[in-house]
């Protein structure tokens, strides 16, 4: 293939594989097939773990991951030859970056665990490579502007959101040493110190309460009534917060768009 064709090639396989080189609107066709596939992969290792179905289908099970694994891989290497289409990637030097990247690193994290697990009867490796092949969903990130929108909302809102998070856990520490001094003598096993409380404090800042552990003096109920109202307002201010990052995010964009437009 001479110099000409190679860079013909280059730039179709870019065109295709990268979002914001599309020419169209949406996703290229080929970027299309790529979302249809990580699904069908994503959904193939969630049912892989249910002992029943793999045992009845083993082989079935094993040949689609085996088809999974090499559609992505020749993927991980197209991207790989196309990114020289991108002047931040260009040269030797830029595809050594690109293989260090955010995405690239989850590209190759989508191919990898049917490679390491063959031949390998450890359970818990396994279970950890089958939570990796379910994390393929992530991928799906690059191929939308949705992900844009969500970084720019949490980057803008960096300030309010690390303030919000400083006051729960300064609120999850209150409350556990509240219910520590109120409780620790009555229930030592689950509020003799202040890391015992802890797991209580979560379960009800985060208004789960599941029931599990519960103050049973008059002071510790009290420390708990004020624990769970304060729960109500730290969780309604991030959430609150990132609504409003998102909808500016998107009206931002709408705009843009709509200037960009003739």
């Amino acid at each position: 293939m001479d110099t000409s064709k190679r860079s013909g090639f280059r730039r179709a396989c870019y065109r295709q594989l990268e979002p914001s080189a599309w020419p169209g609107n949406g996703l290229s066709p080929v970027n299309k097939v790529i979302c249809l596939l990580i699904v069908a992969a994503s959904v193939v290792a969630i049912a892989e773990t249910e002992t029943s179905l793999h045992g009845f289908a083993v082989t079935a099970f094993f040949v689609l991951e085996l088809f999974f694994t090499l559609v992505f891989t020749t993927e991980y290497v197209l991207r790989l030859i196309a990114v020289g289409e991108n002047p931040k990637y260009a040269g030797f030097g830029g595809r050594i970056r690109y293989v260090f990247s955010f995405w690239a690193i989850l590209d190759l994290l989508a191919i990898l665990p049917f490679i390491v697990s063959l031949g390998s009867y450890n359970t818990v490796l396994l279970r950890v490579l089958r939570l990796v092949r379910i994390l393929r969903l992530a991928r799906l990130g690059r191929l939308t502007k949705a992900w844009d929108a969500l970084s720019e909302a949490v980057w803008l809102r960096r300030l309010e959101l690390t303030i919000t998070t400083g006051a729960a856990g300064f609120a999850l520490l209150m409350s556990s040493s509240l219910l520590y001094i109120a409780e620790a003598s009555t229930q030592p096993e689950t509020f003799g110190s202040i890391p015992r409380a802890f797991w209580w404090s979560v379960a009800t800042l985060t208004t789960v309460g599941y029931g599990d552990v519960t103050p049973v003096t008059s002071l510790g109920r009290v420390f708990a009534g004020m624990t769970a109202i304060a729960g109500i307002g730290l969780v309604a201010m991030p959430a609150g917060i990132l609504a409003a990052a998102f909808t500016d995010a998107f009206q931002r964009r709408a705009r843009n768009t709509s200037e960009e437009d003739p």
